[in-house]
C-alpha cells in the first residue's frame, strides 16, 4: 500500500486492509507518520510526536492497527505529556494513567500516534495558542482550521490519519468538521465516558467526547466501541436498540425536519451557507421527508451571559488545578489575555451566579425538547460563515473581557452551543462548498438519545451527495 492509497480510506476501509493482509499494522503506522511529517510543517496540527512508536492497543479490536491521535485536551495517555494548549504547562505535565476514554481507544485497537493542537483550554472556536502557534486549514492555510478540536480535524482533512479524537463544549467537534470537511458527531450528553476525573456534568453539562472521522460509518461505528458506562458514572444513559453501526444505510423513514438558517445572535450568515442548507433541505424532500421551516425559540443575550458564566467558572476551576499541580501562579505571563479575562471573572463569579446559568440551562432545554415533540430533525448551518481568516478569533485580544470574547466567538459560530447546553445529539456533515472552493457543513440536530436516526440520515446524505473524493490543496498526495 502506498501513501496515496493509506489516504483514501476511512477507518473502516483500512482496517479492513489490515485484517485482509492489504497492509501490516506496523505498515499503517510508517505510513501515518510519513503523511503527518509529509503535511504537519505547513498545517502546524500536531502538539506530542509523531511517537516513535503507536501506543498500546488491542490487537484484537474493531480497528486494530488503524492510526489515530487523541486531541490534547482532556482525555489523556499514560505516560504521554499533555499541555491543554496552554503556556502554563511548558513542555507538559505526564498523567500517571489513562482516562477511561483512552481506555477505550486502545481496547478497539486504535493505534494512537501523536496528540493534536488545541487552544488554550479548548475555549476559542479556531486553534492559535501561543503555546504551540497556528494550526492552519489545509484548504486554504491563510484561514483557521476552527477549535476547538482543529488540530485533529486538520490531519483527518488532509489524508494524514482517517480518524482523530474531539471533544465539544460549544461546538469544538462540528465547528472544525465544518471547515475541514469532515464528519463531526456530538453524541448526547453521557453517552462517551469522561472519567475517572470528570463526569457528564463537566462544564455544567456542555462538555461531550468523541471524534471527527471522515464517513458516517466510521462515526457509528467507532461510537459503538467507546459509548461504555463505568462503575461510579453519575448517570446511565439509555442504550440503542441496536448496534449505531447498523443504522449508516437503513432506512430513516419519512422524518419531520425543520429547517432554519437565521442565526439565533441575529448575526448575519453567508449566503452560500444558507443556500447549501437549502439545497440540503430540497434533497431531503426529494427523498420523502416533510420540511417545514421552524425553529425552537432562544433569547441569544441571556444565553450568552450564561454560557460566558459557565465557561469562565470552568477555566478558573481548570486553572487552580494547573496551579496546583505545577506550584505557577496563573497571570497574563503565561494565560492568553482574553483566558486571563475569564479566570479573573470567573473567580469573582457567586454560586448564585452559577445556580442562575444552569437555571436557564434547564428552561432551555425543556424548550427545544417541546419542539423536538413536533419535529424529528433540526437542520441548520454548522457556522454561520466557512472558514475564517487567521487572526479572526485573537485569543490574545487584551481589549475583550470574558463576555466579549464569548461573544466575538459565538456571533460567527452562533448554530452550535445550543446543543451543548440541551445535551442532546447533533452532527456537522460537509454537505457543501463554497465559490471559492472552501468546505461548507450542515448541522443535524435531534432530541436526547436520537444518535441512531441522526446517522440514518446523515447516511441517507452521504449516499445522496457524496464528499470523499473532494481534497484540500495541502493533502498527503499533494506534497
Amino acid at each position: 500500500m502506498n501513501i496515496e492509497e493509506y489516504a483514501a480510506l476511512d477507518a473502516t476501509g483500512l482496517a479492513e486492509a489490515i485484517n485482509s493482509g492489504d497492509v501490516t499494522a506496523d505498515e499503517a503506522a510508517e505510513l501515518a507518520t510519513d503523511a503527518i511529517n509529509a503535511v504537519n510543517a505547513e498545517l502546524n496540527a500536531v502538539a506530542t510526536g509523531p511517537f516513535d512508536r503507536p501506543l498500546d492497543y488491542a490487537a484484537e479490536g474493531r480497528f486494530a492497527g488503524v492510526p489515530f491521535a487523541i486531541k490534547d485536551l482532556v482525555c489523556h495517555a499514560e505516560g504521554v505529556p499533555t499541555r491543554m494548549g496552554t503556556r502554563m504547562l511548558g513542555d507538559g505535565v505526564t498523567p500517571p494513567a489513562d482516562t477511561h476514554l483512552m481506555e477505550r481507544f486502545r481496547a478497539v485497537g486504535l493505534a494512537t500516534v501523536a496528540a493534536t493542537t488545541t487552544p488554550e483550554f479548548g475555549y476559542s472556536a479556531n486553534t492559535e495558542a501561543l503555546a504551540y502557534g497556528p494550526t492552519r486549514n489545509p484548504w486554504d492555510t491563510g484561514r483557521s482550521a476552527g477549535g476547538s478540536s482543529g488540530g485533529s480535524a486538520v490531519l483527518v482533512a488532509a489524508g494524514a490519519l482517517p480518524v482523530a479524537h474531539a471533544n465539544d463544549g460549544g461546538g469544538s467537534i462540528r465547528i472544525p468538521a465544518a471547515v475541514n470537511g469532515l464528519v463531526g458527531l456530538k453524541p448526547s450528553r453521557g453517552r462517551v465516558p469522561l472519567g475517572p476525573d470528570l463526569d457528564a456534568n463537566a462544564l455544567s453539562g456542555l462538555a461531550i467526547e468523541f471524534a471527527v472521522t471522515r464517513s458516517v460509518r466510521d462515526a457509528a461505528a467507532l461510537l459503538d466501541e467507546v459509548a461504555v458506562g463505568y462503575p461510579g458514572d453519575r448517570f446511565i444513559i439509555a442504550p440503542p436498540e441496536r448496534p449505531f453501526a447498523y443504522e449508516a444505510g437503513a432506512d430513516p423513514g419519512r422524518l419531520r425536519i425543520a429547517l432554519h438558517t437565521d442565526a439565533w445572535s441575529g448575526t448575519a450568515v453567508d449566503s452560500e451557507v444558507v443556500a447549501a442548507v437549502e439545497e440540503v433541505a430540497h434533497t431531503l424532500e426529494a427523498a420523502g421527508h416533510l420540511v417545514d421551516r421552524a425553529t425552537p425559540s432562544l433569547d441569544w443575550e441571556p444565553f450568552l451571559e450564561a454560557t460566558a458564566v459557565t465557561w469562565s467558572a470552568f477555566l478558573a476551576e481548570s486553572v487552580a488545578g494547573v496551579e496546583a499541580m505545577t506550584g505557577t501562579s496563573a497571570g497574563p505571563d503565561n494565560l492568553e489575555a482574553t483566558t486571563w479575562a475569564c479566570v479573573q471573572y470567573g473567580r469573582g463569579l457567586t454560586v448564585l451566579d452559577l445556580a442562575g446559568a444552569n437555571a436557564l440551562f434547564v428552561r432551555i432545554s425543556r424548550t427545544v425538547g417541546e419542539f423536538f415533540g413536533d419535529y424529528d430533525v433540526l437542520l441548520t448551518p454548522t457556522t454561520n460563515y466557512p472558514a475564517m481568516e487567521l487572526g479572526y478569533l485573537n485569543a490574545n485580544d487584551p481589549d475583550l473581557d470574558a463576555l466579549g470574547w464569548t461573544r466575538r466567538i459565538f456571533d460567527v459560530f452562533s448554530f452550535t452551543p445550543l446543543f451543548n447546553t440541551t445535551g442532546t445529539p447533533a452532527v456537522s456533515l460537509p454537505l457543501g462548498q463554497s465559490s471559492d472552493g472552501l468546505p461548507i457543513g450542515v448541522q443535524l440536530a435531534g432530541p436526547m438519545c436520537s444518535e441512531s436516526m441522526l446517522l440514518r440520515v446523515a447516511a441517507q446524505l452521504e449516499a445522496a451527495m457524496p464528499w470523499r473524493d473532494r481534497r484540500p490543496a495541502v493533502h498527503v498526495t499533494t506534497v
